[in-house]
């Protein structure tokens, strides 16, 4: 690994390759690490285990799916993040480094990297007043895909012994590159104010815009015929919504209308043929009424027609809103109620589910709820797109 630094008010930016394999290792000594620390044995303990080693066996013991501890230390940094300081921050996704770095290539995106360090006197103003701003929370969900962890577990720990920090906190930005390796684009290190981190951030975007110019501009054409598509869809969806409606209402009438006719005209024919028992021909009448509305009642109440889905959606300036839809419902009525909320500052914008991460835009827009994984719950979060398209 080959690296230039260069030190300017607190800023550390170096430009390195780091082999990829170093985050596959992470995974694999998650077993290993532990809490960190190997217990002593007492004196006893040691007597009694060469005195009694001729009758001992070793029990088997099951392994610890690296995976596993990967993810859960991730929702233990997310977790703890959000109790201390709020649910307005980065969108941070909860998987491994290895994993976001795929993410980032698949969307042509720089990932921003966050390592956090509790006990340190910078981390907690920081955190609060530079990282959970309004301006560095927009401009990250916009334009990175955000990763933190822990300095002392995990993931996090082995970065901060590759990355060797002289202080925190410790923010880096890096980005995916050739030959199963990965490049630190930017490291800063100690507090900055949001105003510094956007500044430093844009730079960074700035150099490495080169890079990464060719692609952005055929995913920026993309993103333009999507939006195209889209509008011409949600013209066709509604006025399909309309048509649909307008049937089932026109049904729903005539077939009550015919329900009612038909008892009458019956019971009209009774009363021609015997016009004195006009008692009992009004009694009829009434019992006919009653069927028919005890009918009507029971079919509305049958279990199974519906099946609600659950779906909390987040927004970039931390606002949650919940809804629920019909399993059977499009991923347009999504959009459609996101619309309808008329929340200001929400242009162009697309569905991220975090993990497993999937993007819901034009190509899902005529896919239902269930048939797209959503039912019968799940948590969505609105990714703006570039205001220009």
């Amino acid at each position: 690994m080959s690296s230039t630094p260069a030190r300017d008010n607190g800023i550390f930016s170096r430009m390195a390759s780091l082999p990829r394999s170093i985050m596959g290792e992470i995974s694999r000594a998650m077993s290993d690490i532990g809490s960190g620390r190997r217990r002593r044995r007492s004196r006893n303990e040691n007597e009694l285990l060469s005195s009694s080693s001729s009758d001992f066996q070793f029990q088997p013991f099951e392994p610890i799916d690296p995976a596993a501890a990967v993810r859960e230390d991730q929702w233990a940094f997310l977790e703890s993040f959000e109790r201390r300081y709020g649910t307005v921050h980065p969108f941070f996704y909860a998987c491994r480094l290895m994993e976001v770095l795929k993410l980032a290539e698949h969307d042509k995106k720089l990932v921003f990297m966050y390592i956090h360090s509790p006990e340190h006197p910078f981390t907690h103003n920081f955190c609060r007043e530079t990282l959970c701003s309004e301006l560095v929370t927009e401009f990250l969900d916009v334009n990175f895909i955000c990763w933190g962890g822990f300095s002392d577990s995990g993931e996090g720990m082995r970065m901060v012994a590759t990355l060797r920090p002289a202080s925190f906190p410790l923010c880096a930005v890096v980005a995916p590159a050739a030959g199963d390796s990965m490049a630190v684009l930017q490291q800063i290190e100690g507090p900055v104010s949001a105003a510094e981190l956007v500044e430093v951030l844009q730079r960074t975007m700035e150099e490495q815009g080169l890079a990464f110019g060719s692609d952005r501009a055929r995913q920026e054409e993309m993103l333009r015929a999507d939006r195209r598509i889209r509008e011409e869809q949600d013209a066709a969806y509604l006025a399909s919504l309309r048509i649909d409606k307008e049937k089932e209402k026109l049904s729903n009438s005539t077939s009550i209308t015919e329900s009612i006719q038909k008892p009458v005209q019956a019971l009209n024919s009774r009363n021609y043929e015997k016009p004195k028992n006009n008692s009992s021909v009004s009694k009829h009448s009434s019992k006919v009424n009653q069927n028919t509305t005890a009918a009507q009642n029971q079919n509305k109440g049958v279990p199974g027609l519906s099946q609600p889905t659950q779906i909390l959606i987040r927004f970039p300036n931390g606002q949650r809103r919940e809804q629920r839809f019909d399993c059977s419902d499009k991923i347009q009525a999504i959009f459609a109620f996101i619309d309808s909320l008329g929340m200001p500052g929400i242009g162009n914008y697309r569905l991220v589910s975090n993990f497993p991460r999937r993007v819901y835009g034009v190509d899902q827009m005529r896919m239902t709820l269930k048939d797209v994984g959503l039912h019968p719950k799940a948590s969505l979060f609105l990714e703006p797109l570039p205001a220009d398209l």
